[in-house]
């Protein structure tokens, strides 16, 4: 009762004809209208809270309605509800189910794409050539007609992924491999290997591009950098793992009466068809299609990653306004139709291009010590066995330094410092191996810092490259372009290693200098066409990432 006398009071005091209400700004709390001479918490008893006491239909309770935020009006939450409804337990515990959820299955995918592609290297040391009579450049022109089709589907193959579902399109892409690496074990000439590695390309080109495409709509960009890593860790486990695999599978030579080089893609194709059963069921689509995911979960992965790589607008001195609008917050949707001004806006960025360059500049290394590295551990003087076996450390090496530098480069927010060092260590193991001819150890150590240089500089190019597209659309045209570009390195790999060149391979490790030298420029060009759009001097003005 004494509440109300004092509202009554207050009322009467009051002489404008409108209620309260109606003078009260929807973004000025009450107290600021009462008058400062009469505070109404002085009448108050602390027992008796005034939402409880007033009158549901009086103006003033419906002005205090908890479920009416003002933020509500302004678009998404962002400045209000930093983790979108979920505290930071759960979003902690979200992440780690969708690493669970994605990455293991795509992991497992790409270490049989890539031991198909690259298992042709450990034959080319069991004597495929001599059964096949393979001679001259035959070898070399096998291991480069497999990127023709690989570099020119990757586009279209993501657009494909984007129509049908992740988990259809690449479940029928591992099918169609793994049938084809079954047939390889039977050809009986040059222009049946021709055949097979080409179809190998052709079912292949969707992997790469649409598991990292697939990757892009999960995480933000500090969470990005390990992710994208873990996966691409499975090109080093694969090349390792082919190496212990084939060292076991040598010996199976005249097995049924087959070749031990036979067995090796016979058995992989079956492995290979066996896990494109299992993607089928374990693959996860795009966040809103993903059944697993509550609405709330659905609601907060497309807000994160609708302005991952802008959320740090809000700590400097930009406006948040642009990056704060539903329409960002939208973005990320996958099933938005790409029209050709979408893809003539892309291209017309010299950023995209600049960006690549350098994904080109990392691959051929990779792909060069990918096909050669049992080729060149033969030539120390090793047997068909431990070849195979001394071809795996190189690639654990790889392993160690990709992880290490994950997590600096998400715990910095930067990747520009790490791509520089990893090019300049792959330079050093370069200058090491060139000038140590007969020296077996020491050509071994930098065997190992080759590999360790080109693969660890390779995911940070990516994971760089991907974090600033902004937008579903950039993401599908970009990534796509980035690896179609970036392997045309895989043509020139195999050419830069002639079995004539044996055994010291000069123009090889020339030409593998050469490029990791352009790397590091483009990659300082690449910075700063990042900068400048940051500055919004000569780009959009979106944030990009260094």
């Amino acid at each position: 009762m004494h509440l109300r006398e004092s509202f009554q009071k207050q009322q009467r005091r009051d002489t404008a004809p409108e209620p309260m209400a109606s003078r009260m700004s929807p973004k000025t709390p009450m107290a600021l209208k009462m008058k400062p001479q009469e505070p109404m918490a002085v009448t108050m008893k602390p027992q008796e809270p005034m939402a409880f006491t007033m009158n549901p239909q009086e103006p003033m309770a419906s002005t205090m309605s908890p479920q009416t935020p003002t933020a509500k009006t302004d678009g998404p939450q962002l400045a209000v509800d930093p983790h979108h409804g979920l505290s930071d337990a759960e979003a902690a515990r979200l992440l780690s189910r969708t690493d669970v959820r994605l990455l293991p299955m795509l992991f497992l995918v790409y270490v049989v794409a890539f031991l198909d592609r690259a298992n042709i290297a450990n034959a080319l040391t069991m004597g495929m050539p001599r059964d096949l009579g393979l001679s001259g450049q035959q070898p070399n022109a096998a291991l480069a007609v497999f990127f023709v089709p690989y570099i020119l589907l990757e586009i279209p193959s993501n657009l494909a992924l984007k129509r049908v579902t992740p988990r259809v399109w690449l479940s029928l892409c591992i099918l169609g491999f793994g049938v084809v690496m079954l047939c390889q074990g039977f050809v009986r000439n040059y222009g049946g290997l021709l055949a097979t590695r080409f179809l190998l390309g052709v079912f292949e080109a969707g992997i790469f591009p649409g598991s990292f495409y697939l990757i892009s709509f999960w995480y933000r960009r500090q969470e990005a950098q390990k992710r994208f890593t873990v996966y691409f860790c499975s090109v080093i486990v694969a090349s390792a793992f082919g190496g212990l695999l084939a060292s076991a599978i040598a010996r199976m030579d005249g097995v049924r009466g087959l070749s031990n080089w036979r067995w090796v893609f016979i058995l992989e194709g079956i492995l290979t068809m066996a896990v494109a059963v299992a993607a089928f069921f374990c693959i996860s689509d795009f966040p809103d299609q993903a059944g697993w995911l509550t609405a709330r979960e659905r609601e907060f992965v497309l807000y994160k990653t609708g302005r991952g790589r802008r959320e740090e607008s809000t700590r400097s001195d930009e406006s948040p306004g642009h990056d704060e609008s539903p329409r960002d917050y939208e973005s990320t949707r996958h099933d938005e139709r790409i029209t050709r001004r979408d893809v003539a806006d892309f291209f017309g960025h010299v950023k995209h291009h600049a960006g690549a360059l350098l994904y080109f500049c990392a691959v051929v290394p990779v792909y060069a010590f990918a096909y050669f590295t049992p080729t060149i551990v033969k030539t120390l003087g090793y047997s068909a066995v431990q070849t195979q076996l001394y071809s795996v450390p190189p690639f654990a090496a790889a392993l160690g330094l990709c992880l290490v530098l994950a997590y600096l480069s998400d715990r910095t927010d930067m990747r520009l410092p790490y791509v520089l060092f990893s090019g300049a260590l792959l330079m050093g193991g370069l200058a090491l191996v060139m000038t140590t001819h007969g020296r077996f150890s020491a050509q071994y150590a930098g065997l190992c810092l080759v590999c360790a240089g080109a693969l660890s500089a390779a995911p940070t190019i990516i994971c760089w490259y991907m974090m600033n597209l902004h937008g579903h659309k950039e993401r599908s045209i970009g990534s796509g372009w980035m690896i179609s570009v970036g392997n045309t390195g895989g043509i020139l790999a195999p050419f830069a290693f002639l079995q004539s060149d044996a055994p010291h391979y000069r123009p090889g490790y020339a030409i593998c200098m050469a490029v990791a030298a352009l790397g590091l420029v483009t990659a300082l060009w690449y910075a700063l066409l990042v900068v400048r759009e940051r500055r919004g001097t000569g780009g959009s003005g979106k944030r990009g990432v260094l």
